[in-house]
């Protein structure tokens, strides 16, 4: 498998399946881990990032024999295919815009991804459509064994895991959970829940993690801190009040269905007839009105287009997956316009078949 062939499937942050899909879009967890023989990155050598990146690779691929493997060199990666796998949440932005030797080995099923030379020597991370963080968690636990057992970490007796940023030091795991909240945000009811959540220490961050903006109303729930945590403490907390704000979503939901039914039905409706006969289109409408679309069909208010399609979607009319799949690189103008046939001509299959046509 090859990095064009992301563009042919959703990927495993957007297929709608697991439990509560309907709210929760994806559970992932992230360890940050450094390796004992080698200064850490912001120290390192440009030799001795090339030799981390090769000492990795083969290790790991020693370690995941039949596995298919997508390994890719980012610095030599246009930017667009850079893009792609940000959007696609393979890798950071960080990674992105580094300079420098550093790679990523992404499973095919894009259910796991292993960064080298991010702001840590190994930044692994796995996840999982729906509420499903154990699972992950037992998934990205076996990874992280399999290459402890062939490279040393750094590690320390009382401190655990030693890593660029303070805040990671002790277990270096963020566990993360992207919820899609259109309700509360209708309802102003979102700023509400962020003040709870910063007050038991869970911060909230946009689409594309730490400094992004929430756009579709998608949010990510995370822990902050993992010194003196154990990982179940920490998958705990984090596990413990998504089924909170879920409720919320759902009370949120409920209600404009009792007591705004009509002007909801309208703003999905308006919602769902732009996006089949726009012209012209900007990514972060299109992320706002398929929002609405999304929200619209789970409550059955659209019947004719399924969540698949829309989640396909939102992946399929960022900047750079819209430009791979026209197959050339185009300034924003065009982009909006192609944006705008590509998702008039699929809506419009969507009609004609019925839902879940052409889903996957």
């Amino acid at each position: 498998m090859e990095l064009n062939d992301l563009t042919k499937c959703t990927g495993e942050w957007l297929r709608g399946v697991g439990p509560e899909a309907d709210i929760v879009i994806s559970s992932r967890i992230r360890l940050a881990r450094n390796l004992a023989e080698y200064a850490f990155i912001n120290r390192a050598t440009p030799q001795d990032r090339q030799r981390i990146v090769d000492l990795l690779r083969e290790k790991f691929g020693q370690s995941q024999t039949g596995r298919d493997l997508i390994n890719l060199d980012i610095e030599p990666l246009e930017k667009i295919d850079r893009q792609l796998l940000v959007e696609r949440h393979l890798i950071s932005r960080e990674l992105a815009e580094m300079q420098g030797p550093r790679a990523v080995i992404i499973d095919a099923e894009e259910k796991f991804s292993v960064m080298i030379n991010e702001e840590d020597h190994l930044r692994i991370q796995a996840m999982q459509s729906g509420l499903s963080l154990l699972a992950v968690w037992e998934q990205i636990n076996r990874i992280d064994d399999q290459i402890e057992e062939k490279i040393p970490y750094a590690f320390h007796e009382k401190l655990g895991y030693l890593t660029a940023c303070p805040t990671n030091v002790g277990t270096g795991l963020r566990v993360s959970v992207m919820l899609h909240l259109p309700a509360l945000v209708i309802t102003r009811q979102i700023e509400k829940v962020f003040r709870s959540l910063q007050k038991i220490n869970l911060a909230v961050r946009g689409l594309y993690g730490e400094g992004s903006q929430a756009q579709g109303d998608f949010y990510q729930i995370s822990n902050q801190i993992t010194l003196g945590r154990s990982e179940m403490d920490l998958i705990k907390q984090v596990g413990d009040i998504v089924p909170v704000i879920i409720d919320y979503e759902r009370q949120a939901r409920e209600f404009l269905m009792k007591e705004s039914h009509e002007n909801l039905h309208d703003r999905v409706s308006r919602a769902y007839g732009i996006l089949r006969t726009a012209q012209t289109i900007n990514s972060e409408e299109t992320m706002h009105l398929l929002s609405s679309v999304r929200m619209g069909v789970n409550l059955e208010l659209i019947r004719d287009v399924g969540v698949p399609k829309i989640n396909l979607l939102f992946l399929h009319t960022q900047p750079a997956h819209l430009q791979k799949l026209i197959g050339g690189e185009m300034d924003s103008s065009d982009r909006n316009i192609e944006r705008a046939r590509y998702l008039r001509r699929h809506l419009s299959k969507e009609k004609e078949n019925g839902p879940g046509a052409e889903a996957n």
